[in-house]
């Protein structure tokens, strides 16, 4: 009895260490008073001061574009590398595997940096299309993650037993095989997403004069000093990202119970 209580308050303490600041973020969001220290009443002025900024809006644009265009393209490449990457030999898939593994276990300041002098050496102009080409490199590795143990859950019996009884290649893929992965793609494209919308780091690197993401707006907002639509852009943040998240981890399990 006295170990389940100690559990509870450690586990307890945990999440109190974990969230109290994301709490005490969002409850200022909604603080009429723009001091910290005291409340000044429940207000939502503060989201619409954020949504009449012409620069934190251009920010957001930027980073929602970025997120989707990174995302669909990660996914695209990343789904045709498993298909690849299935009808290799067990020793080449694995050691593949291992490559594709390498960014996401790197630290992002090496990636962001090796990045940034990759773009350097080739002359590339820095701005938007360096950030896009940034946000697919780092998430392609996560489609894969996502796609191919689905791959490896398919039965290769019903592909081949459809090409037996007339289907073209293309036809057998969507009708056989697109079904069974395509919650495993559903997945890559919300990680993809979700990690193309909350980079800092590498995105800090890889962008050009004039152009910013929500990360690096804030970033560069909170050194002239924290203003309150600051808290409710970070809320919003916080939200989508939750929700995206949320959406990743029940949306296959929902599909496969049905």
């Amino acid at each position: 009895m006295i170990k389940t209580t100690a559990q509870k308050i450690y586990l307890g303490l945990i999440f109190i260490f974990l969230y109290a600041p994301i709490i005490t973020l969002i409850v200022l969001s909604f603080n009429a008073s723009k001091t910290r220290a005291k409340w000044g009443g429940f207000t939502a002025k503060w989201y619409a001061a954020l949504f009449r900024n012409e620069q934190i809006m251009q920010a957001l644009w930027n980073t929602l574009a970025l997120a989707i265009l990174s995302a669909l393209i990660a996914t695209l490449i990343g789904t045709i590398a498993c298909i690849a990457m299935q009808s290799m030999k067990r020793t080449s898939r694995a050691v593949l595997m291992g490559i594709t593994n390498i960014p996401m276990l790197n630290a992002e300041i090496v990636t962001g940096i090796s990045l940034m002098l990759l773009f350097l050496s080739f002359g590339i102009k820095f701005g938007f299309g360096t950030i896009l080409l940034a946000h697919i490199t780092f998430n392609i590795p996560y489609v894969i993650l996502s796609v191919m143990p689905r791959m490896k859950q398919l039965n290769p019996s019903t592909y081949e037993a459809a090409l037996d009884l007339g289907a073209s290649h293309t036809y057998a893929f969507f009708k056989v095989v697109f079904p069974d992965i395509l919650p495993g793609i559903l997945s890559g494209f919300l990680m993809a997403f979700t990690m193309s919308l909350d980079d800092f780091i590498i995105t800090h690197f890889t962008k050009g004069p004039g152009v910013d993401t929500l990360s690096t707006k804030i970033y560069t907002e909170v050194k002239k000093g924290i203003k309150p639509e600051m808290y409710a852009l970070s809320t919003i943040i916080f939200v989508t990202v939750l929700i995206l998240l949320l959406l990743v981890n029940y949306t296959p399990k929902g599909k496969k119970k049905k």
